[in-house]
């Protein structure tokens, strides 16, 4: 098996990989015990000190 048959095996399983970590991220981030979080952190810039 050469260099450029290693690369197509991998490349399917690599594109498979990073869709999944994708969709992992983002589900991450919009799950619903996250959201208070995450607009308390919207509200920073609007903040008195």
């Amino acid at each position: 098996m050469d260099l450029m048959e290693f690369y197509q095996t991998l490349r399917p399983i690599w594109i498979v990989w990073f869709v999944l970590l994708f969709v992992g991220i983002v589900g991450w981030a919009f799950w619903p015990r996250r959201r208070a979080r995450f607009e308390e952190h919207a509200r920073i810039p609007f903040r008195e000190d």
